[in-house]
């Protein structure tokens, strides 16, 4: 389940990353995948779909989505700078909430150095 990482150093890496992930394994034509597609909707996602994207992101760059990630995270930019911010590439991003953030910050250090 975990795909190659290394290359990602940055937010902006990351979104490509998971875009790349989106169009290969669910076959999303790459022109709808863009920072303000909600994952739903606009990328045709099932609740599922967004789950294993989750653990795919969550496995392969050794990060932990709290429960509640999916009240939290609505866009593709929100889940790009979400994963950067837990990875600790970014951060904390202005739509996480106080107590969302709090769990993120207990499962993943990474995330706090770079608050």
């Amino acid at each position: 389940m975990a795909r190659p990482a290394d290359d990602v150093k940055n937010w902006m890496h990351m979104f490509r990353w998971i875009v790349k992930l989106i169009r290969d394994d669910y076959g999303v034509d790459e022109a709808v995948l863009t920072r303000a597609a909600v994952l739903e909707t606009d990328c045709g996602l099932k609740i599922e779909d967004i789950e294993e994207v989750l653990r795919v992101v969550a496995t392969s760059f050794a990060i932990r989505f709290p429960p509640g990630t999916l009240d939290e995270v609505v866009k593709l930019e929100e889940l790009c700078v979400l994963a950067s911010w837990l990875k600790g590439l970014y951060k904390r991003p202005e739509f996480v909430s106080d107590g969302f953030a709090a769990a993120c910050a207990a499962q993943n250090p990474g995330c706090a150095s770079a608050a």
